[in-house]
């Protein structure tokens, strides 16, 4: 069986968070979101290898005060970002080695667990690629540009999708490079080759694995954290 590598993408600003530093450094109770993160993956007997993407100007924090601290011995390379989150994980395939499968996952979700990344795995080697996320608990409805309603799409069709997304490492960097060479944005990696016509398969994620990006989500973290400790 081919080696399972992951990019942790800690690059992001988190501007929403109000705070001098990156969002993924922030504490829940004792320590840093990146850590929970990281710990996950560590623990993985699925994962071999882990890269991380982050900020300029902070490699060497995350060096010393994540990684070195907590001896994440899987964590073979961390890298510099990009300009967009679609840059930053084409600089994170670049320097993958190796890798049958790997998953993209954020920085800022501390939840994930063992199904969610085994089930990962499985259904990129079915499938090429797939995604997790849970379907949403509100009516969802779509608006004009005055603000009124136009239609209420069937609850049962939709998919908040989440992280981690997992491919056949082939075929997410080959797309992920046309498109930076086409110049096409793109919000998260399931569009990347979705628009070169791949689907996506989407799995069942949790309600717990939440992308922590404002104070509040850092208080509904710490009462996850709890649940999860207790």
């Amino acid at each position: 069986m081919g080696r399972n590598c992951v990019i942790i993408l800690a690059a992001g600003k988190g501007s929403r968070m109000g705070e001098p530093i990156n969002k993924q450094y922030l504490n829940i109770k004792e320590h840093p979101i990146l850590y929970y993160t990281l710990k996950a993956f560590s623990q993985s007997e699925f994962i071999d290898e882990i890269v991380i993407v982050v900020a300029e100007g902070e490699m060497d924090y995350c060096i010393e005060k994540i990684i070195n601290k907590y001896s994440f011995s899987k964590v073979k390379h961390v890298v510099i970002g990009g300009m967009e989150r679609q840059h930053s994980v084409l600089k994170g395939l670049n320097v993958v080695s190796n890798c049958e499968v790997v998953l993209i996952h954020d920085g800022a979700r501390p939840f994930i667990n063992e199904s969610i990344i085994k089930n990962a795995i499985i259904y990129a080697n079915l499938h090429g690629a797939a995604a997790c996320g849970v379907q949403p608990k509100d009516t969802i409805k779509i608006k004009d540009t005055t603000g009124f309603s136009l239609e209420t799409p069937d609850r049962e069709m939709l998919f908040c999708v989440q992280t981690p997304q997992a491919f056949k490492y082939n075929l997410i960097l080959e797309c992920h490079k046309r498109i930076y060479e086409e110049g096409i944005k793109v919000t998260d990696d399931t569009m990347v080759v979705e628009h070169y016509g791949n689907k996506v398969y989407l799995y069942e994620g949790s309600y717990n694995n939440i992308k922590i990006t404002t104070p509040e989500d850092l208080e509904i973290g710490r009462q996850i954290l709890e649940k999860l400790e207790s």
